[in-house]
């Protein structure tokens, strides 16, 4: 299976500051935290668990207002220094330029 779609974002709507303050807080939190995309065809579900690790539930969906299909997977990552990986990850990528 192939799933394909475009994301925009303004400036990457604060994904890489989303990730990043889930870095900077290891030692944990309550519930969920969320991210999505300007136009909402990626979302981002964080949720702390026993053991220091942060589960990621990425969701690609189908563009408003037909909304026909949706795809979730979870991804699971180290609290703190790993977390502070991804967030730089995702920061580069966002602010390269683009060739």
């Amino acid at each position: 299976m192939s799933i394909e779609t475009l994301v925009r974002t303004w400036d990457g709507d604060g994904l890489d500051a989303f990730l990043s303050s889930l870095a900077e807080d290891f030692r944990g939190w309550e519930g969920a935290r969320a991210w999505r995309s300007l136009e909402l065809n990626l979302t981002i579900s964080a949720e702390h668990r026993p053991g220091g690790y942060v589960h990621l539930t990425w969701g690609i969906h189908d563009r408003p207002p037909s909304e026909e299909w949706h795809f979730e997977t979870t991804t699971v990552h180290a609290a703190g220094e790993e977390m502070r990986i991804l967030a730089a990850e995702f920061h580069t990528f966002l602010t390269s330029a683009v060739e």
